[in-house]
C-alpha cells in the first residue's frame, strides 16, 4: 500500500482480506481522507468491514463506498465495524445490492500522533444466506400527559409558530438513541420537530416519517457535513451531500436538490468554521448551540454581521446522549410554518421565518410582519439590529421591527432571544 511504511503487507483468504500498516502525520496531511479497495466477488451475502487501532492514541473515521463511487455509509469513529447486506444495514449504512466489483472503503486519518498510527483492517465478503438482522422493537408511542406543553404563540395569517431542534444526532453516527428514541425525547420536551442530522450519512432518512408519527413529532431529514475544518448541516431529503468535497459544493447540491446548508457553531472550539466560500455565503448559520454558555460574549452576533446580509439565525443542541445532561430543545429554534409537515417546516426555514430562545418554554422574541412580539419577556431589552434598545416592561410586547437580526437582553447583556 503506497505511502506506508515497510513491512506493510495485505493477506488474502478465501472471500476475507486482512491489511494492516502504520499511517504517519504526512499522510495525514497530504490526504487525511484515504479510499482503500475491496473486492466483492459474484454471490456475496455480506460485506462486513472491521477496523482495529489503538483508540487511546488516535482516531481514524470509517466508511464505503460502492463500485460506482456511490455513498454506501459512513460511521465516523463511533464505531469499528459495520456489515451492509442487500436487506439490512448497520446504523449509518445503506443496505442494497452487493454488486460484483471493486468497492471502496474510507478511512479519515482524524487524529494521527507524531509516532504514527498503527492499524489492522479486515474485511469479509461470504457467500450463501445473509446474516440475520439485528432485532430492534420500537418503544411504544408516548402516553397521554408526558409531553410537556411549550409555550402557547399567537398564529400569523393561518400560519403557527412551531418550536423544535435543528441539529441531533442517533446510532447512526455517534449518538447513543435509536431514531425513534431520540423522537420519544423530542416529543417529551414539547418540541414539535426535530431534525435528525448524522454525521456525513443519510441512512436515517427512510425511518424518520414513521418514527416522528409513533412519537407525535415532526422529523425532519438532515445530516451534518463534518470536517476537520468545519461542520455544516444539509436539511431537506437531498440525497447524500460529499464532504470531500468543497464547501461552495455543498452549498449547490443542496440547493440544487432542494435543501438548505447552514453553517453550523461557527464559533465552537476546534470545531468552528474555517472553510471558504467562493462567490456566496450560505444565508442560515447555527449561531445558537449548547456552546454558546455565557451569552454576554457578543463573538457569536459579530460573526454573524460579519458573515453576511440578512442571515437568518438557527439554533441547535447538538444532541447526542442524554448522559450529556441537556435536552432536545436546549437551544429552541422557532418556525412559522403554513403547517406541522417537514415540507411546510422546512419552507418556513428557507424563507427566514425564524427565531431562537434558550427553550421551549423560555422567553421569545417573533416577528409579525413589521412588529415583534416578546414574549415572558419583561425586565428585558430589545436591541435592534442598528444597536437601538427599548426597555420591555410586560410579559406580552408588541414593538415595532426593522430589518436584520434582533435579539433581547437582560439588564446585565446577557442574549435571552433571537429574531432574524
Amino acid at each position: 500500500m503506497s505511502g506506508h511504511r515497510p513491512g506493510t503487507r495485505a493477506a488474502h483468504t478465501a472471500r476475507a482480506t486482512r491489511r494492516h500498516g502504520t499511517w504517519s502525520m504526512e499522510e495525514r496531511a497530504a490526504q487525511p481522507v484515504r479510499p482503500l479497495p475491496v473486492e466483492v466477488p459474484p454471490g456475496t451475502a455480506a460485506l462486513t468491514v472491521t477496523l482495529d487501532h489503538p483508540r487511546d492514541a488516535g482516531v481514524l473515521d470509517l466508511g464505503l463506498l460502492g463500485p460506482d463511487g456511490e455513498f454506501r455509509g459512513w460511521s465516523g469513529g463511533a464505531r469499528d465495524r459495520f456489515t451492509v447486506t442487500e436487506q439490512w444495514a448497520t446504523p449509518g449504512y445503506l443496505p442494497g445490492p452487493l454488486t460484483p466489483g471493486t468497492w471502496q472503503i474510507l478511512l479519515r486519518l482524524h487524529r494521527v500522533p507524531p509516532g504514527g498510527l498503527p492499524y489492522t483492517l479486515h474485511t469479509e465478503t461470504p457467500a450463501g444466506p445473509a446474516p440475520a438482522a439485528p432485532e430492534e422493537t420500537p418503544p411504544p408511542p408516548l402516553p397521554p400527559g408526558r409531553r410537556r406543553t411549550r409555550r402557547p404563540v399567537p398564529p400569523l395569517d393561518g400560519a403557527r409558530w412551531l418550536a423544535g431542534d435543528l441539529h441531533a444526532h442517533t446510532l447512526h453516527s455517534d449518538g447513543s438513541l435509536t431514531v425513534d428514541e431520540l423522537a420519544r425525547r423530542g416529543a417529551v420536551e414539547g418540541l414539535d420537530f426535530l431534525a435528525v442530522t448524522d454525521h456525513n450519512t443519510v441512512s436515517h432518512h427512510p425511518s424518520l416519517a414513521a418514527a416522528g408519527r409513533r412519537q407525535g413529532i415532526t422529523l425532519l431529514p438532515g445530516q451534518e457535513v463534518t470536517t476537520d475544518l468545519g461542520h455544516a448541516n444539509v436539511l431537506g431529503d437531498t440525497g447524500w451531500v460529499d464532504f470531500r468535497a468543497p464547501a461552495a459544493r455543498w452549498l449547490d447540491d443542496a440547493e440544487a436538490a432542494g435543501g438548505i446548508l447552514s453553517v453550523n457553531h461557527p464559533l465552537a472550539g476546534d470545531c468552528a468554521w474555517e472553510l471558504p466560500f467562493a462567490g456566496r455565503r450560505p444565508r442560515h448559520a447555527e449561531l445558537w448551540h449548547h456552546t454558546w454558555t455565557d451569552r454576554r460574549d457578543a463573538g457569536p452576533l459579530a460573526w454573524a454581521a460579519a458573515w453576511r446580509p440578512g442571515l437568518v439565525p438557527l439554533g441547535g443542541s447538538d444532541f447526542h446522549d442524554p448522559a450529556q445532561g441537556r435536552p432536545p430543545g436546549t437551544p429552541t429554534t422557532w418556525v412559522l410554518a403554513e403547517d406541522d409537515s417537514a415540507a411546510a417546516i422546512l419552507d418556513g426555514i428557507a424563507h427566514g421565518r425564524t427565531a431562537v430562545s434558550a427553550g421551549p418554554h423560555a422567553p421569545v422574541l417573533l416577528r409579525y410582519g413589521d412588529e415583534l412580539l416578546a414574549l415572558g419577556a419583561a425586565g428585558t431589552v430589545l436591541v435592534r439590529a442598528d444597536g437601538e434598545r427599548t426597555v420591555v416592561r410586560s410579559d406580552r410586547a408588541r414593538l415595532p421591527a426593522g430589518e436584520g437580526l434582533h435579539r433581547l437582553e437582560s439588564w446585565e447583556c446577557e442574549v435571552v432571544a433571537l429574531s432574524g
